[in-house]
């Protein structure tokens, strides 16, 4: 996977984790998680978060939006199968989690129900393993 892919889902997983003003130990183990599943290095992780230190919310989202956006179709459902993996894991969905959500769905111009069926897919694999 390339680094925008990497970094992208980085930074939206940061916001969606933020997003309620809760974190939770499920949503941080989640985060290891994802970054095994992904092959994310330690180096890409920690640069990312050394450059979102002292940004403002909103530029971390729109910087998410902008490296996702740089990538394929593929690597877009991916991110977002992520991102519901992680809102689901503190069995509570938040309203802000659902607005970034869909926000982010529609400014990245991914098919929602291609989102989901991934999402569900996603999920029933790791149920099975």
């Amino acid at each position: 996977m390339n680094t925008n892919y990497h970094l992208g889902l980085l930074h939206l997983v940061h916001m969606l984790i933020n997003v309620d003003g809760h974190i939770d130990e499920r949503e941080m183990a989640m985060l290891q998680n994802i970054q095994h599943e992904e092959m994310i290095e330690d180096a890409v992780f920690q640069d990312f978060a050394r450059s979102i230190a002292a940004s403002k919310r909103q530029d971390i989202y729109n910087r998410g939006l902008s490296l996702l956006n740089n990538c394929t179709e593929e690597e877009k459902l991916c991110a977002f199968a992520h991102l519901f993996r992680l809102a689901e894991s503190d069995t509570t969905i938040d309203m802000n989690e659902i607005r970034l959500l869909m926000s982010a769905i529609k400014q990245t111009k991914v098919d929602f129900e291609d989102v989901e069926l991934i999402t569900r897919l996603s999920t029933s694999g790791k149920h099975a393993a």
